[in-house]
């Protein structure tokens, strides 16, 4: 069995805003939980096109966003926000910001414990850290296919994604200084307005492109043939398997 490339995850700011706009719309219940207040600066890290960002600022804080993505650091800037191309993992701020907010970003961040310890850097003394990404069994049907197709193809995957248990995200939250207040498990079955095809070419190409060539022209349909039983229903609607991981912390 081949041993899949390293995996490099690339964004389309059209194609996110097209296949994708699910994600800041559910991103509600996250802000609540950050609740943030006028005048208190707050670091939106992996801000993507600042669709977020912008609803931090409605409410009367002072934002600045940061993705390593350059075409969603020039969508937030469309958006008239403080977008910087910045990565998660060398984050350069330091006591700066009042709170942290993070939206379905720290999954795809290979070197989590790096990113933790720069937030932690970024806050002033008590900030708050609050965020959603993909917990433990999110996309396992999805991921489950992707694997068995990349089997049937002689090529052992590799996913661009992690999604960390309660448990582990709370062991590294306390290793890079905070104080977890609450990391829970959410089910969340996810409609796809765009269906599964357009969800994959999305999140998901970076694992097909690791495929022999000849296979990546039939690796959707094939991924798509073994979930349309357990995410498509009898309409044609899809949903993916969405279990997402909230939090909330504290720096000391």
């Amino acid at each position: 069995m081949v041993q899949g490339p390293a995996v490099t995850q690339t964004w389309s700011a059209a194609d996110y805003a097209a296949n994708a706009r699910f994600v800041s719309d559910l991103g509600q219940p996250v802000l609540d939980r950050l609740a943030p207040r006028p005048g208190e600066r707050i670091l939106d890290v992996g801000c993507g096109d600042g669709a977020l960002t912008e609803k931090l600022v409605r409410a009367g804080a002072i934002v600045v966003g940061a993705d390593p993505a350059p075409e969603f650091v020039a969508a937030a800037a469309a958006r008239g926000l403080d977008a910087r191309q910045l990565d998660a993992q060398s984050l350069p701020f330091d006591a700066e910001f009042d709170a942290v907010f993070t939206n379905a970003v720290l999954h795809w961040v290979p070197d989590l414990d790096a990113a933790l310890r720069g937030i932690y850097r970024a806050l002033r003394p008590h900030g708050r850290f609050v965020g959603e990404c993909g917990g433990h069994g999110n996309v396992a049907a999805v991921s489950t296919a992707l694997q068995a197709v990349g089997h049937r193809h002689g090529v052992r995957v590799r996913l661009p994604w992690h999604y960390p248990t309660p448990a582990e995200f709370t062991r590294r939250l306390v290793a890079a200084g905070f104080t977890p207040l609450s990391v829970e498990l959410i089910p969340r079955p996810t409609p796809l307005p765009s269906g599964m095809a357009a969800w994959l070419r999305t999140f998901a190409q970076p694992v097909v492109e690791q495929l022999p060539p000849g296979a990546q022209e039939t690796a959707l349909d094939e991924v798509m043939d073994l979930l349309r039983w357990s995410l498509c229903d009898e309409q044609g609607q899809w949903t993916a398997d969405y279990v997402r991981l909230r939090f909330a912390a504290q720096a000391a």
